[in-house]
């Protein structure tokens, strides 16, 4: 058992190290999952990709899994390039707390919908855009309801989807 969970952390230290900050900068910058992994010079599961684009997104305070009154503060994650005694590069990790409360979020049960009848959410996604589907199908949502931030994206796929209300 032991060595099943020191597998897993290698693995996840060994793919971080590979792709990981190209898909969160990729990430920072719009990509979609599957335009991740299609920009990427390597071969990277979808699956990989899709959650470390979704613990960006966490970090970022871009989704929020409580209600965003009940999250006052998310911890905004950076990284700061120093140099040490005799030039080596080393990063050293900034968290700060930064307020959401006056942030509109949309809430979003697409978690939910996917997993208890997988076709009927495929055919209401059909009206979005190709990107805007994209986008949805690549995050892996939890079963309960999640928020997301009110940006421009997300207001044109709840706008399409008749959901226009902010929380």
């Amino acid at each position: 058992m032991e060595n099943k969970y020191f597998n897993q952390a290698l693995s996840d230290f060994v793919n971080d190290v590979a792709y990981g900050g190209a898909v969160r900068h990729m990430a920072d910058l719009g990509y979609t999952v599957r335009q991740i992994v299609d920009a990427l010079d390597f071969p990277a599961p979808t699956a990989r990709v899709g959650a470390i684009v979704w613990r960006r997104y966490l970090e970022q305070g871009i989704i929020l899994l409580e209600r965003p009154e009940q999250s006052p503060a998310v911890r905004k994650v950076s990284y700061v390039k120093e140099y040490g005694k005799y030039g080596s590069v080393h990063f050293r990790q900034v968290v700060e707390e930064v307020e959401c409360t006056n942030k509109e979020y949309y809430p979003c049960d697409f978690g939910r919908k996917r997993y208890q009848d997988g076709g009927a959410f495929q055919k209401e996604l059909e009206c979005l855009e190709d990107g805007d589907r994209e986008y949805i199908l690549g995050l892996p949502w939890p079963l309960e309801t999640a928020y997301h931030i009110a940006d421009a994206r997300m207001g044109r796929i709840m706008g399409k989807l008749g959901r226009g209300q902010q929380e």
